[in-house]
């Protein structure tokens, strides 16, 4: 197979729909609302689909990593955000491996969010 594939949308689920919509305008991405219960999340040309859908287990064993291109500045600015504050979300600190760095944020419903960065 040869395509030229433009781009990978995976869709999630939300436990409270109307807080995941606010949760993800406040991390910067700009919404399009494709019907009322249903919107897509963008910025720049990476994009993911927000549904007013919610299965414990499947939401609990969603993961996203998201590559950034300084995972330091991007946790700092996560920190600024107070998302454990306004939100009641996970925010874990950055880890350093082998391969690169990444820190960890859970979404309102429980989807684990990876931001990174390679070497």
């Amino acid at each position: 197979m040869n395509h030229n594939i433009k781009s990978i949308r995976p869709f999630i689920g939300s436990k409270d729909f109307e807080i995941s919509r606010r949760f993800y305008q406040d991390l910067g991405f700009e919404e399009t609302i494709l019907e009322s219960n249903f919107s897509v999340f963008k910025i720049g040309e990476t994009a993911f689909y927000l549904q007013d859908y919610y299965d414990k287990n499947w939401i609990e064993n969603t993961m996203i990593f998201l590559e950034v291109d300084d995972v330091e500045r991007y946790y700092n600015e996560l920190l600024a955000l107070n998302l454990t504050e306004k939100y009641g979300v996970k925010l874990t600190p950055i880890r350093k491996m082998e391969w690169g760095s990444e820190c960890f944020l859970h979404d309102p419903a429980g989807v684990l969010w990876h931001f990174g960065k390679f070497n």
